[in-house]
């Protein structure tokens, strides 16, 4: 019955997706780029390097795309660990020490999904904690992109005439003037066109003027050309120092934001009545299987360690994606390009311009921080159900859609005092000042818990409190006539 049940909502999946494609061909594609901000610099840094191989990377990362696509129906992204991307670049760590920190990362995800562990982690984690995870997470994204792409940009086009800080003006003007139709105004679709002119203009004026540029956005090297993927095998080094220093670094922000935030803002997005997604949203259980599957298969041939992620979610969502067709397409563009170009690749990705990426992930970094906004006025843990009794007062009649009727009225949106307002705003706010303050994920995490905690037993000790106190202490011993 299981089986049956999961076959039909695969079924269901597809013809979802494909009906999201056909109604709106155009921002399912321009979404399917959304997160390529995050996910060209941290790909072409590390294969320049030499700490992953960039064909393997595109051939798994496109299939992980498209099961995603198949079997969640959600624009699901597959990206870097951040982490473990960060300190591979800062060290210049090996190939066979990178794969074993995602791996390593991913067997951990693995016990924790199977035990049952992140199920119960995520059923008392409370939602201002994962709120504030997720603001922390969007507004990293906006600092990164700021001082890591457009910061280091000039003005002066003579400097650098395909990549500037001209050019970032102009893509932040047209997302600014798009952003009341994501979904009928391709916005990363243009500026991603435009961004592929600009790198094979670059490539082609360094070229021709016989000079030999390092990409990272400012041209020099050459085209690609065909290159058939030719697999090799590598042994990640289980026992290397530096590859569990970066997995112990990575496991928090894997557990935090590609699982338990993920999960929660897929909810957000696509969970309720009338979004039209058939069935459910993947489950943490689910996003944490998902991610140990990605990495320990695609680790024995050299693939980048990737992850799910919320940033990621929220960047695709912006830029139209719907539906899991969105991945499917990219997923089948990554495959391709894997299996045909390779390492060819590099120098045209390398030159795509900083300014475009920059402004591109801005604009997902607002969106993921803009789900705060219904902190207090909409969130999952704000829905209570009504009595059955009650229930049946209101819809006493049904036909055909008095099923749903009644299960609607069964819901009500619970009203929040001034003080828990202040409290849950609170305890957001410390959970995204302590990611931002240490770059960590587990600091914010911990420091929101702590502050949570300590609002329920301020709570518990003023109950006890006015339950030993009674009604009398409160009433003045003697009144005056």
């Amino acid at each position: 019955m299981d089986r049956n049940m999961a076959l039909k909502d695969i079924h269901n999946l597809q013809r979802y997706n494909v009906h999201t494609l056909k109604s709106q061909p155009l921002a399912e594609i321009s979404g399917a780029l959304g997160d390529l901000g995050t996910l060209l610099p941290l790909m072409i840094a590390l294969a320049l390097q030499g700490s992953i191989s960039l064909p393997s990377t595109l051939v798994f990362s496109g299939l992980y795309n498209i099961a995603t696509g198949v079997l969640f129906g959600v624009p699901l992204p597959v990206q870097p660990m951040k982490a473990i991307a960060a300190a591979a670049i800062a060290s210049r760590a090996s190939e066979d020490d990178t794969l074993a920190a995602g791996a390593l990362v991913a067997s951990a995800v693995l016990l924790l999904s199977a035990t049952g562990l992140l199920r119960l982690l995520t059923a008392h984690v409370p939602v201002p904690v994962v709120k504030g995870i997720q603001l922390g997470a969007g507004l990293s994204l906006v600092i990164s992109a700021g001082a890591g792409m457009l910061v280091p940009l000039g003005w002066d086009p003579r400097d650098s005439p395909t990549d500037n800080r001209t050019w970032a003006l102009a893509a932040f003007l047209l997302l600014v003037l798009t952003a009341r139709a994501p979904r009928r105004f391709p916005y990363a679709l243009v500026v991603f066109a435009a961004g592929l002119v600009l790198s094979f203009a670059a490539i082609a004026a360094t070229t021709a003027g016989g000079g030999d540029g390092d990409g990272g956005g400012g041209g020099g090297g050459t085209l690609p050309g065909w290159e058939v993927w030719h697999p090799s095998t590598v042994m990640p080094a289980w026992g290397s120092g530096e590859a569990w220093s970066m997995a112990i670094a990575q496991l928090p922000l894997t557990t935090l934001n590609s699982v338990i935030a993920a999960a929660a803002l897929a909810s957000d997005l696509m969970g309720s009545p009338g979004s039209g997604f058939p069935g459910t949203t993947p489950s943490v259980t689910e996003l944490g299987a998902s991610v140990a599957a990605m990495n320990l298969v695609g680790c024995w041939l050299g693939a980048m360690p990737v992850c799910h992620g919320a940033g990621g979610l929220a960047a695709q969502w912006r830029f139209g994606a719907r539906s899991g067709s969105s991945v499917i397409l990219l997923g089948a563009v990554k495959l391709l390009l894997g299996l045909c170009f390779g390492e060819t690749l590099l120098d045209l990705l390398g030159a795509f311009p900083r300014s475009v990426l920059g402004v591109m992930v801005i604009a997902a970094g607002l969106e993921l921080a803009g789900v705060g906004r219904s902190l207090n006025h909409g969130a999952s843990d704000l829905w209570e159900e009504e009595g059955e009794e009650e229930a049946a007062a209101v819809t006493p009649h049904s036909d055909d859609g008095g099923a749903e009727v009644t299960r609607a009225a069964q819901r009500r949106h619970r009203d929040l005092s001034d003080e828990e307002r202040q409290e849950r705003w609170t305890v957001m706010l410390v959970t995204t000042a302590g990611i931002l303050a240490f770059k960590n994920d587990a600091v914010g995490f911990l420091a929101g818990m702590v502050t949570y905690w300590a609002y329920r037993l301020s709570h518990v000790v003023e109950e006890k409190h006015r339950g030993l106190g009674g009604s009398g202490e409160r009433e003045p011993l003697l009144r005056l006539p």
